[in-house]
């Protein structure tokens, strides 16, 4: 697995010391996340203006009630601050890595893209557990920390070795990725210490199970202040791995 990196753009800007610990990353996590004192508009990011589509390598959780009722749960204890709520009956996704912006590739160089990602995935890692853990946030969300960061970090290698081999290179090295799950959106700048304070209060929350089987290639739109796709292909994974049995 390829040594993770600080870098300044990243939130938090240093990797854990051991990402497959969750307790080392959920301290992590929040160590960062407390000490902000603004927040930023999520979606004032360059390059997604409402309506962008772009192609990206996702896992996304639609059929998970778990992990829903806990988004729910935490996204109503939310509500009084404005945040805009990822929708938790098929919005929660884990961002792997972006693979080409729409105008820049045809389907048949998305398909090659994928019969490459198809051969190489499953060499990279099997299917996996992961726990999704409330509760911190970044400049510009709210996010559920995951681990272990392992199967994460091989599939976003894995899925850019397949675009450079198509000529499609990622837009950022493997090193710089910091796998998390948001469920509530920043639409303003702020004063970051009410959201801590909020957040803060539902760190106690048990941490939820949540099975990956397999990768999708989506077509991502920005709808408002909403993030939806289409589901193009969906890569499977080979037999589970549980946590702590993550292949080495």
């Amino acid at each position: 697995m390829p040594l993770l990196s600080a870098d300044p753009a990243a939130f938090p800007t240093d990797p854990p010391a051991d990402p497959d610990d969750l307790r080392c990353i959920t301290g992590h996590d929040w160590a960062a996340f407390s000490v902000l004192r603004e927040m930023t508009d999520h979606w004032s990011r360059p390059g997604w203006p409402d309506g962008a589509r772009a192609y990206y390598w996702m896992l996304t959780f639609s059929d998970m009630p778990a992990l829903t009722d806990l988004a729910v749960r935490c996204q109503e204890a939310l509500a009084p601050l404005g945040l805009d709520p990822v929708p938790a009956d098929g919005g929660l996704h884990i961002t792997l890595a972006r693979a080409a912006g729409r105008d820049a590739v045809t389907r048949d160089r998305l398909g090659a893209l994928t019969r490459t990602a198809a051969r190489l995935v499953p060499q990279a890692v099997t299917a996996f557990t992961l726990q999704a853990a409330p509760l911190a946030g970044s400049r510009g969300a709210v996010r559920f920390s995951v681990g272990p960061w392992t199967p994460l970090v091989r599939l976003n290698t894995a899925l850019a070795e397949a675009g450079r081999t198509e000529g499609l290179p990622p837009s950022k090295p493997t090193a710089h990725f910091r796998p998390h799950l948001s469920i509530a959106y920043n639409d303003r700048r702020r004063d970051a210490r009410p959201v801590v304070n909020a957040v803060a209060a539902l760190r106690e929350l048990a941490a939820v199970a949540v099975e990956v089987t397999d990768v999708q290639l989506v077509e991502l739109r920005r709808d408002g202040c909403t993030y939806r796709w289409d589901v193009l292909e969906s890569l499977p994974l080979t037999a589970p791995v549980r946590v702590g049995q993550v292949r080495q």
